[in-house]
Order: C-alpha cells, then structure tokens, then sequence
C-alpha cells in the first residue's frame, strides 16, 4: 500500500501536469465556459494609467462549437442498430449481447466514456461485480485518475488512485474521497480541502478486496480479487490531447466577434444630439429634457441635429462566417448550416459532408475497438468460469455501423428503379425460356430475386408448363404492380407459355 505522503505527491503533482491542465480545459470549452466570460475591457486614463473601463458594453458570449462537435463524434460511432462486439459462435454471441451489445447501462457508460475521451483526451472504465455476480463496467471522471507505477511506489506495485468529491460539509469545506487500487484490494480515505489525507474509517471493510459477497442462508461473508487494477483507458491520440486544440483560437475569435458586435450595437444605439443656441443652464438639464420631456429650448439662431452612426457589421459577418467553415472544417465535424435545405439535397452531397466527421469518428473507433478488446478478455473470462466452456477472446471481433442523413424522395426513386431493372430482368430470362431450359432460367430467376435456389427446387413441379405457370404466378407477388416494364413483362411472359 502507498503511504499518506505518497498519495497526497502523486495527486499534487498530476494536479499540476500539462495533461490535466489541457482537460480541464476541454471540459470547460464541452459545459460552454469559455475564455470570453472572463474578457475585460480597458483603456488609459489622463495619466497614462490603465484602468478598466466598466462603462462601456462588455458582452460575453460563449458559443458551444466544440459541445456540438463532441456530440455528434459520439452519437455517430454509436448509431449503429446493429451489434459492436460480435462472434461467430452464436452461443457466446448470446452472452456478449447481455454484457455490451443489449445492455443500456453498458452503452450509457459507453457514450460517456467516448465523450470523456474527445473532451478532455483520455477517459477510464472501471470494472467492478453487480448484484448479479456479473462484472459491470462504469465512467470514470479521468480527472479524478491517477496512474502510478511501480517504479515510484514505495510496495513496487502498480497502483490507480482515484478521487472525487464526495460531499460539502454544513461549514462549506469540500470532502474529498480517495481510493487506492492496486492488483488485490482497495484502500480508502478522505481529505477535507487541502488539508492532511486522512484513513476513512467509516468503511467496514478497509483495505476491502475487488468482490465481497455473501450467499443466501450464509453469515459469512466472501472476498475475491480480479488479480488485476480494475481500470482501462481510452487515449484520444498518442499524446493525449484532447480535440478542442487545433480550434481554440476558432472558437476564441468567433466569440469575440460575436461580443464585440453585439458591443456594437449596444453603444451606438443611441443617437448623438447637437445642440445650437442652447438656452439653460447646464449640460445635465438638456439630458434630463431629452431622456423624459422629448424638448429642449434654444435660443436665436439655434437648432438640434440628431445623428446616428452606421455599425459596419458587414466585415465582422464576413469574419463570423470564415470562423465557423474552419472550425468544423479543422474540428473535423458535420456543418448543418452547409447542407441548407435537406430535401433538395443530393444523397452524394449528404454523404460529402459526412466525410470529415466519418473520417475522425473512424480514426477514434480504431482506439475504442482496441480498449473494447482488454475489456473482452475479463468478459470471456468470467464467461468459461460461470459456464464451464473455452471460449477465446481472439473470436471476438469489433463493427460500427453508422446512421446518416438522406434524401428520401431520391431512396424511394432508386427503390423503384431498381424494382424495374429487376423486373426486366426477369421478363427477358422467362423470354428464353426455350432456349436456356427451366432449371437454368429458375436458378437465374433466383439470383436476381436474391433467393437460394437449393431451398426452393424440391417445391418446384415436374412438369415444365406447370413450372413455367408456377414462375409466373410467383413473379405477380413479387414484382411490383404499374412499373415502367409490365407491358413488356407479359409479352415475354406469353412467348415462354406457347414454347
């Protein structure tokens, strides 16, 4: 076990490590709080001293670009009807659907596992057993997550220390809880602020092992291990980064654009008054009339001129425009505002603005197929030992399947199309009925309808006209009424008879 010190070094330090300093970052940007909510305006006085000016407008508008682009990565590796983890032995498919493929707290963990990674660069899973005596998989807060290894630990041992905080107190102070895992058991403790970690004797059982269980009819109570840290990791890249990196600035300077025009409008709303000749007595009094009585009074000669001040918007659109093509062009995302009206859109132009989003999500699936395969193995594991069998994690293989957008009426059209392609041909091998034979023609028959032929052939008649009566009947069900070749569909339908 890791001593108090230990663990209170190990949590400062990675406190303080550029990685943890990036994800916060990332979660920052994913809950909308950007730089601009801390944007100040100043300027220099009389003296040449600059001070910050709280009297003109100070607009701060965070715009989620980057809550949008995270989502839609996560949503679209995830959209798939289908099973991701797959075998072909359909027993051992049958298990793996009630641990991943069918399993909605599985997949829930799973989405915040993938959206903990694109945030902030890395996301961990923890294994631990149900009330069910089977292993379940849960999100850490990666955060909260500390790697050690065994090189550093004063017991040599690799050891995951995990925290996050439990509770506020009734006098305002954050309690902390930590744990430390190591291959055989857990260690718990607690820290109130930043003051002395301390052992948490609240915990009947501590150090307690991975499982502790008892059985009906038992007092005694039953303690297991894993024989492994019960954590895994998903890296977004190689160094860990998360994805808000190469658009930051993007999204730095549409908020400020942004800000800056509303700023715009708000300051020069109000018209600029010049006033001639003015009769009174001081510069308040003309505020005062002009705000509630709408009159002023001026002398021989005098006059009022209003004048108001045009906001050149027209560049800071042009800029708001370019910020937002590259952020989901280098945020590698699906830009809605870019298909317009989706109706009118080709399924060809759909697909081309998937592309960069496919491109990204495929290159994060690579990694999260690689993290589902070490969870596989303890799955498989527990799998053998509950039923007695051998199955192998290497059998167990990984696919995404993905939903997208199209244009329905263009579906419904190359259905059609397709339905009448089919039925030409079709019409023309019962044409050459004569000249190819029944069993030739059918099987062909079979292969456009998409059907096997050694599932049917033992129903089929003897006799040739019988047959060749049979295909026809069964032709009226399956081709489609009213297409383009029904006229053509029966003459050639009437020559294969009278042969």
């Amino acid at each position: 076990m890791l001593t108090v010190d230990e663990i209170k070094l190990f949590i400062d330090e990675d406190d303080a490590s550029v990685k943890k300093k990036h994800a916060r970052e990332g979660e920052r940007y994913y809950e909308a709080d950007h730089d601009i909510r801390r944007y100040r305006l100043f300027y220099f006085n009389a003296d040449g001293d600059i001070v910050e000016d709280k009297t003109r407008s100070n607009v701060k508008i965070p715009h989620p670009f980057f809550t949008e682009l995270v989502d839609q990565a996560t949503q679209y590796i995830l959209s798939g009807e289908g099973p991701f983890v797959v075998s072909d032995d359909p027993d051992l498919q049958k298990e793996l659907d009630n641990y991943f493929n069918y399993n909605d707290d599985f997949i829930s963990e799973l989405s915040d596992l993938i959206t903990d990674c694109q945030t902030k660069g890395f996301a961990y899973m923890y294994a631990l057993k149900g009330a069910d005596d089977r292993i379940k998989f849960a999100c850490a807060d990666s955060l909260g997550v500390v790697e050690v290894e065994a090189r550093f630990a004063s017991d040599h041992k690799d050891h995951v220390l995990y925290w996050y905080i439990d509770r506020i107190d009734k006098d305002g102070n954050r309690i902390k809880k930590i744990m430390d895992w190591d291959d055989q058991q857990t260690f718990f403790y607690f820290q109130k602020d930043d003051g002395e970690i301390e052992k948490d004797m609240n915990e009947p059982l501590n150090p307690r092992p991975h499982v502790v269980y008892t059985i009906a009819g038992d007092r005694n109570t039953y303690c297991e291990s894993f024989g492994f840290i019960p954590f895994f990791r998903l890296d977004n890249n190689k160094k860990q980064f998360n994805n808000l990196k190469p658009i930051k600035d993007l999204i730095d300077d549409y908020d400020i654009m942004a800000s800056s025009l509303s700023n715009n409008l708000i300051d020069f709303d109000t018209p600029i008054h010049v006033v001639k000749g003015f009769e009174g007595d001081n510069l308040d009094e003309l505020q005062q009339n002009l705000k509630t009585k709408k009159i002023v009074g001026v002398g021989e000669g005098g006059g009022l001129e209003v004048h108001t001040v045009d906001v050149p918007y027209q560049a800071r659109q042009a800029k708001l425009d370019l910020d937002e093509k590259n952020i989901y062009r280098f945020g590698m995302g699906l830009n809605m505002s870019g298909l317009k009206d989706t109706s009118a859109t080709t399924n060809m132009a759909i697909k081309a603005a998937y592309s960069l989003l496919d491109l990204r999500c495929k290159r994060l699936e690579v990694k999260v197929k690689r993290f589902l395969r070490e969870i596989v193995k303890v799955v498989v594991d527990e799998i053998n030992k509950a039923n007695g069998t051998d199955y192998q994690a290497e059998s167990v293989y990984f696919q995404f399947t993905h939903e997208i957008m199209s244009n329905e009426q263009e579906n419904v059209q190359n259905e059609k199309t397709e339905a009448e392609r089919k039925q030409v041909e079709i019409n023309t091998l019962l044409s050459l009925y004569n000249v190819l034979g029944d069993e030739t023609v059918i099987c062909a028959i079979c292969e456009v309808m998409d059907l096997d032929y050694d599932e049917i052939k033992d129903q089929l008649p003897e006799d040739g006209e019988k047959e060749v009566r049979q295909a026809e009947q069964a032709l009226d069900r399956v081709v489609p009424e009213g297409g383009a070749a029904d006229d053509e569909g029966t003459e050639g339908s009437a020559a294969g008879t009278s042969g």
